[in-house]
């Protein structure tokens, strides 16, 4: 099904949205104790509103030791009292939904915290009423775990546990014990999670690691991985990239959970779901996962999450998705919590952090689909380098230093210049960036040509072009410096190059296709006999005749 076919109406909202990722324990602190929570949020709302987003995704405040902060949960109906209340929830959804916004709330189900009252009844014995709701093995003969498989925060997926004299399986901290999907009551009590919270009033999930939920029953070896190979799932001095996750994570038996829960939302209204795809075929399974109407609405993978940023690369990346998954519905994203900052992450471009940010948002706002920006790219925020003694998060400490974790964009919102920027009274729970200073949100409000105002004229503009809000895309040929392809709803059609270098470039546009009405939006750059011209860091849009030959992979 083409893109260009889809019309937005009450009921498929999401398609071309601009959804805000909300870090809750460094978006706003309401008490003092440094940490944000969901009273400071609250009021916040209106930032994310006069943003232009259409969602609000919040990600995880339900009961949790925190060991990864909020990812590993003890109580999923419940909001962890750092964060405030359930009341607070509803007064939180109440705000946003007065503002037009949606709201989505990430659901972490493919494990829990080992403290969480199902893991403690199943560690018990081998009989209890939870015996058979994680993944227990028994160890090999030697006494070692039962395959190869691996945590991808570092050393073997299995922990030994002394009282059932078992391993249990987990994909992240040993403190993450992984659910047994396949245990058809685990699925109905996560069904009831999801329910709790549907008829609580939110509009969708964002569902964590979801082609981690199923793991293969035989647990059978994963294959090495070729070392040529780059994974887009962990960095590269992660021992988990040398493997080929065939046996541990996206196997078949998940689509049948994804159409349970699918059926669950679609008894509500207006109800949308955004998958977190890890794998190694990433397009593949994308479009496996979002196929017809009775699994997810969208997802999103790793590919755009990397340190890797090359015109060349993000041809590479466009061209993969139109290859495997050009009929699936995508939300895109360049960053989120768990990868440096975007403008740091991306400092290869070239030029300084403010270029930079302009033109990354020009890009991001360009793709087809739903997008994700993630708190504090609106300001052009760059990642912090956090001390190793003031880290704070588990995979950065393990891997130090060769990765230092995700901190670095974990950092407080910088708000105005008020004591700790505006975040907190008290002592932040992680640093401020230095830089920071110079980039706090009241200070872009007053300026024009601030990053946070150019996202707000781009979001803008974009909702009255309908080929960027649900166009299909056509790819134009690749190039060392300009990333090119065209948006097309029904003769409506847009022409996007993008100077991803910090020269001037030329890029000359394929036989037959002519590019006319240059359109400014902050952006300039010259066409003329078939040649774009764009200075450093620059994009231009431009409309091209509804009779142009277009040719190009296209989805």
């Amino acid at each position: 099904m083409s893109q260009a076919t889809l019309s937005q109406t009450a009921t498929n909202w999401w398609r071309g949205a601009v959804i805000y990722q909300v870090y809750p324990r460094s978006f706003q602190d309401s008490n003092g104790d440094g940490i944000g929570d969901l009273p400071g949020v609250t009021p916040r709302m209106d930032h994310i509103a006069n943003l232009g987003a259409q969602a609000v995704w919040l990600s995880p405040f339900f009961t949790s030791p925190m060991l990864d902060f909020g990812y590993d949960v003890s109580n999923y109906c419940d909001v962890d009292p750092i964060f405030g209340t359930l009341a607070d929830f509803d007064q939180l959804v109440a705000k946003a939904h007065s503002l037009g916004l949606k709201v989505l709330i990430d659901l972490v189900l493919s494990h829990t915290s080992d403290q969480h009252p199902w893991f403690k009844d199943s560690r018990s014995s081998h009989d209890n009423a939870h015996a058979d709701w994680y993944v227990w093995a028994e160890a090999k003969e030697d006494g070692t775990p039962p395959n190869n498989w691996l945590s991808i925060f570092g050393g073997s997926a299995w922990q030994w546990d002394t009282r059932r004299q078992q391993y249990y399986m987990h994909n992240f901290l040993t403190s993450q014990p992984d659910l047994n999907f396949h245990c058809p009551a685990v699925q109905d009590a996560l069904l009831d999670v999801a329910k709790f919270w549907l008829d609580r009033g939110v509009d969708g999930f964002r569902l964590d690691t979801v082609n981690f939920y199923v793991h293969d029953q035989q647990l059978r070896n994963n294959p090495p991985m070729p070392r040529s190979t780059i994974s887009n799932t962990a960095p590269m001095v992660n021992p988990y990239t040398r493997q080929q996750h065939v046996y541990d994570k996206t196997q078949p038996e998940n689509l049948l959970f994804l159409q349970r829960l699918r059926a669950l939302t679609d008894q509500y209204d207006d109800i949308t779901t955004i998958g977190e795809i890890g794998d190694d075929h990433q397009y593949e399974t994308l479009a496996s996962y979002t196929e017809g109407n009775n699994r997810l609405h969208m997802a999103y993978v790793f590919a755009l999450l990397t340190d890797m940023c090359k015109p060349t690369y993000l041809h590479g990346v466009l061209a993969e998705y139109l290859r495997d998954a050009g009929n699936a519905y995508v939300c895109w994203s360049l960053g989120n919590h768990d990868v440096p900052r975007l403008v740091s992450r991306w400092a290869a471009l070239g030029g300084d952090e403010r270029q930079r940010a302009h033109l990354l948002a020009a890009f991001l706002l360009s793709l087809p689909g739903a997008v994700c920006i993630y708190e504090g790219e609106e300001l052009g925020l760059t990642d912090v380098d956090v001390p190793f003694e003031l880290l704070q998060d588990p995979y950065g400490i393990t891997m130090w230093p060769e990765f230092k974790g995700r901190d670095g964009c974990r950092t407080p919102m910088p708000w105005d210049h008020s004591a700790n920027l505006g975040f907190t009274t008290g002592k932040p729970w992680l640093p401020l960036g230095e830089d920071h200073t110079h980039r706090v949100a009241s200070d872009q409000q007053a300026d024009a040509q601030s990053v946070l105002n150019d996202y707000r004229r781009f979001i803008a503009w974009r909702k009255t072009q309908g080929a960027l809000c649900q166009g299909n895309l056509t790819l134009l040929p690749a190039h060392e410096q300009v990333l090119a392809f065209v948006r097309q709803a029904g003769d409506e059609r847009l022409l996007c190059a993008l100077n991803l270098s910090d020269k001037p470039a030329s890029y000359a546009l394929p036989a037959g296709v002519q590019a006319t009405d240059l359109i400014g939006h902050g952006f300039t750059g010259q066409i003329s006999n078939g040649q774009i011209e764009l200075a450093p860091l620059q994009a231009c849009f431009a409309s091209v005749p509804a009779n142009a030959s277009l040719q190009g992979q296209t989805a």
